[in-house]
């Protein structure tokens, strides 16, 4: 059965309050044309969430749809600390939960394995424990096997996660090239996965070749060539270094 959806009937799929998820990090692989769509939308109080994002993040904090982040870090590599992100969280116009890297990969991937957590021992000590506990995002036990304090990272599984592909077929099965951060682990911890696509295959491209995200995990792809722009795309293009400047110059 064919999932092509029209960048419209995509958006659709996106409810007012949901937690979203992208693709990509920092100033590569973001779904660009997906998000300058989602901008128009009349969508609200949205809940971010990842482990390094950047230049997408800073696009819809800009236009004030989203009302929650949790985030390890928010960086533009060389630009600096994403001005958005500091206003926002500086101001409290925008609720933070500060993750970390391994945190956070530990409850995508216990999202995308189907189970309530996963332990993880390198938080104990920090503040954030204490922070994610009145949360219910962490929970620190007794190891039941030597009795040590450990923690439990419960299961992430956005509502929505976008992610930007360099083929996808009409059945949702995709490929990405280079780099895969977490997106696998997104696509397969999300409720819903929106395919954003540089090119639309035939079916017999994967015909004995792995996808990278299989289809059965895939709500909704669209056709969106350079749709990373202004971000890169791993082997086709770059980052528009200078389309980044402007869009700081005019914070």
């Amino acid at each position: 059965m064919s999932k092509i959806f029209s960048m419209r009937d995509a958006i659709e799929l996106i409810n007012d309050g949901d937690m979203i998820t992208i693709s990509g990090i920092s100033i590569y692989r973001n779904p660009m044309a997906f998000i300058y769509e989602l901008v128009k939308s009349n969508k609200k109080d949205l809940y971010f969430v990842d482990r390094e994002p950047g230049f997408g993040l800073e696009v819809l904090l800009r236009h004030g749809i989203v009302k929650k982040v949790r985030v390890a870090m928010s960086t533009l590599e060389w630009f600096g600390i994403p001005p958005y992100f500091r206003k926002k969280i500086e101001s409290k116009e925008v609720e933070l939960l500060e993750d970390t890297c391994g945190a956070f990969m530990a409850g995508i991937r216990a999202g995308a394995m189907g189970v309530p957590f996963i332990p993880v021992r390198g938080v104990l000590g920090s503040d954030l424990v204490k922070l994610h506990e009145r949360y219910g995002t962490w929970k620190v036990i007794q190891d039941p096997f030597n009795g040590d304090e450990i923690v439990l990272v419960k299961a992430i599984n956005p509502d929505v996660a976008i992610i930007h592909v360099h083929k996808a077929d009409e059945e949702g099965n995709a490929e990405i090239l280079g780099p895969l951060y977490e997106d696998e682990f997104k696509a397969r911890a999300a409720k819903k996965v929106i395919i954003t696509a540089e090119e639309i295959v035939d079916k017999s491209y994967f015909y004995g070749r792995r996808p990278t995200i299989n289809g059965i995990y895939v709500t909704a792809v669209v056709h969106a060539p350079r749709g990373a722009e202004p971000t890169g795309m791993y082997g086709l293009y770059d980052p528009d270094y200078e389309a980044i400047a402007n869009f700081l110059e005019n914070f």
